[in-house]
């Protein structure tokens, strides 16, 4: 029994765990993803994982770095259709800053945009589609861009376009600061 729980403690870092490419020794965020045929599907949009570990077919988890933007869809269905379809926008951070706890993300991470139902994850896979139609990385987008998207489509308001200049304008902030 010690043996198999050995096993199953080294195949998954552990949460504040560094990779040997990591050079700043920042804690990483995991990201649970599974997959099971036809019922259940926890998979990303989009993220930029510096590792993935594989468990088994189904099962994997994806590790970011500290303020990786993520996006995470799960999709639930049973024999007569689909019962739930969930995206997230989150962004990893540290163990001692506010975050918010989601089930599959250790040690947890800050929720930009959470949205349930098949019309609103449609609604922003589109603003996401449309985000990459300009040649923009979605990891790339300003977080408060995702906060102002999930703000105004929980208040039924017209969703605002992430634009070119919105984009040039967030990423010279950044620089500055």
């Amino acid at each position: 029994m010690n043996t198999q729980s050995s096993a199953t403690t080294t195949a998954l870092p552990p949460p504040l765990a560094t990779f040997s490419g990591q050079n700043d020794g920042a804690p990483l965020t995991r990201v649970l993803l599974a997959y099971f045929e036809s019922r259940f599907k926890l998979y990303l949009r989009f993220g930029e994982p510096v590792r993935v570990v594989r468990f088994d077919r189904w099962r994997r988890v994806a590790v970011f770095p500290l303020g990786a933007i993520v996006c995470r869809i799960r999709w639930q269905a049973n024999d007569y259709g689909t019962v739930r379809w969930q995206l997230m926008v989150m962004q990893a951070g540290l163990p001692r800053d506010v975050m918010q706890r989601i089930p599959g993300v250790q040690p947890g991470a800050r929720l930009l945009l959470h949205t349930e139902g098949d019309h609103a994850v449609r609604t922003v896979l589109a603003c996401i589609d449309a985000i990459e139609a300009l040649g923009i990385a979605p990891v790339t987008v300003s977080p408060a861009y995702w906060r102002t998207l999930a703000n105004r489509l929980a208040a039924g308001f017209p969703l605002p376009e992430y634009t070119t200049e919105r984009h040039a304008a967030w990423l010279a902030g950044r620089t500055l600061s």
